[in-house]
């Protein structure tokens, strides 16, 4: 048996009293962590949850995120992590494909009200049976949403011990949604194997502390897979102490570098940005002295920033490669190595990578060709999506829809992303989805999505519109209308109205050409 609960398990054995979670005020250590995910899979039992039942969390970087995640592992059920931006009608989609049986929100703030969104999407769906509130304010035993239960209502006289249920290294551990390049989000089963070898891989690329205790700064979501494997199993993996930021501020990063001893950090390359672009004084030394391991993926990193950060704390940033479909390293700059600039590096241990054409066929010396990857990383296949995974998936390859060089040394570069993909600001924005609630608007007539450049988000997103007959819209009316029906990362900044689009003799859009 296998199950990824052993990570939590195994520091509350080794390290009870060091401190698991660091956020705000409260320092949890592994001890208490793992009681509140016992009551938690205690609770989930008592609902009627069963193994291989699916579990969905809408939850920021905060102690909740951990709590519920293993909980639930405990209890033999999959996780499903979902993105607090989205939309009550996204939300809804992610409970009704995934099948979720419960759902753990958070309350969100003014801001953004996160739990507003998810109460309404889960009176939408009646298979999913069970609401728990995460309240902004710990300890709370009253909802600010009316009608639902809160996390610590909900613990009170559940019990602080659980044998966790028999899993297999097999059964799938964690659903999580990616579109690929085309259609409605698909979700990626990730397996108990996969992600603890990925944790296990991810954490041995990374440079020990002197002293083998470990600080990460964690503010990649936890609810996307670079965060979850890199930052959260990673760290539970090596006892390390987690320092959780629910937002990244480049300032406020500093200081908790500062104040905690922060060792690990790993972020997109506009959180790179942030750093150096802070307003306040901070003890740069200090820091530095600390920090032994600068990890960058989400997005190419802009060789600029990369010789800024070496000069400003000392440290070169590693670069990696991975999906969510591979949960998710692939490949990596190894420090132990040599580490090349501008490349994604090596295969990680246990991982296979080569080139292949459209036909499947493998691509000898440099390329180009697209990335297939092999190993103990890749999914079971995508969930309910019996004819993607037929494409995507063939002896036991997976097709990662990327392009790439490779040089003599087997070291790989990028070429292009998934084809039309976008990448804002370290998250997938994909432009099919988009066009797709645009089309829905009574005065468009067609729409095409892509990226531009952008300064600080890498890049941005831009539609490109035909109106319908007689149509009056303008570009700030369609842009507050898609902000609405989409979540805040994914909606066009930029409209450009036209009369015609470039396309093929067949009527493809010719995308690259708008580019």
């Amino acid at each position: 048996m296998l199950n990824l609960s052993v990570l939590l398990e195994d520091g509350a054995r080794n390290r009870p009293e060091r401190d698991a979670i660091v956020f705000g005020d409260m320092r949890l250590n592994y001890a208490v962590v793992d009681m509140i995910a016992n009551q938690v899979a205690n609770l989930l039992v008592s609902r009627g949850v069963r193994p291989g039942d699916r579990v969905a969390v809408a939850c920021p970087n905060v102690p909740y995120f951990p709590f519920v995640y293993f909980g639930a592992l405990k209890a033999g059920a999959v996780v499903v992590p979902l993105n607090v931006l989205l939309t009550p009608r996204e939300i809804e989609y992610h409970l009704r494909d995934s099948g979720a049986k419960a759902l753990f929100a958070f309350t969100g703030t003014p801001e953004l009200p996160l739990g507003e969104r998810a109460w309404k999407a889960f009176h939408e769906v009646a298979e999913c049976e069970v609401y728990i509130d995460l309240p902004a304010t710990a300890g709370a035993t009253e909802s600010a949403i009316e009608g639902a239960e809160t996390f610590w209502a909900a613990l009170n006289g559940q019990p602080g011990e659980f044998e966790s249920v028999r899993t297999e290294a097999d059964d799938t551990a964690v659903i999580i949604y990616t579109s690929g390049t085309t259609g409605r989000p698909k979700g990626a089963q990730l397996t108990h194997n996969n992600l603890l070898l990925n944790a296990v891989v991810s954490s041995d690329l990374f440079d020990h502390s002197p002293d083998d205790h470990d600080v990460f700064l964690t503010v990649l979501p936890l609810f996307h897979i670079f965060g979850q494997t890199t930052m959260m199993n990673a760290a539970l993996y090596r006892n390390a102490t987690m320092v959780l930021m629910p937002r990244f501020d480049g300032d406020e990063a500093l200081s908790l570098m500062e104040q905690e001893g922060v060792t690990v950090f790993a972020g997109v390359p506009t959180m790179y940005w942030g750093l150096l672009n802070t307003r306040n004084e901070h003890d740069i030394p200090a820091i530095a002295a600390k920090l032994h391991t600068a990890v960058s993926g989400g997005a190419s990193l802009p060789s600029e920033v990369a010789r800024q950060v070496k000069e400003r704390f000392g440290i070169g940033i590693l670069e990696g490669y991975g999906l969510s479909e591979t949960s998710p390293v692939v490949s990596f700059n190894n420090p132990k190595r040599k580490a090349k600039p501008g490349s994604i590096g090596l295969p990680v241990w246990g991982v296979e990578m080569k080139l292949v054409d459209e036909n499947f066929t493998t691509v000898g010396g440099e390329g180009p060709g697209e990335i297939a990857v092999r190993g103990h990383c890749v999914m079971k296949g995508y969930h309910n999506r019996p004819e993607v995974n037929a494409q995507v998936i063939r002896d036991g390859w997976f097709r990662t829809g990327d392009i790439a060089r490779r040089d003599e040394e087997g070291f790989y570069f990028i070429i292009d992303r998934s084809k039309d993909m976008i990448i804002r600001g370290g998250y997938n924005v994909y432009p099919r989805e988009i066009e797709e609630v645009l089309m829905t608007h009574p005065q468009v007539s067609l729409a095409a999505v892509v990226g531009v450049p952008h300064d600080r988000h890498g890049e941005e997103v831009k539609a490109f519109v035909i109106r319908a007959p007689e149509a009056t819209v303008t570009e700030e009316e369609l842009i507050a209308w898609s902000r609405e029906r989409l979540a805040a990362y994914k909606y066009p900044r930029l409209v450009e109205f036209r009369d015609e689009l470039p396309m093929t003799a067949t009527g493809k859009i010719l995308k690259r050409e708008l580019r």
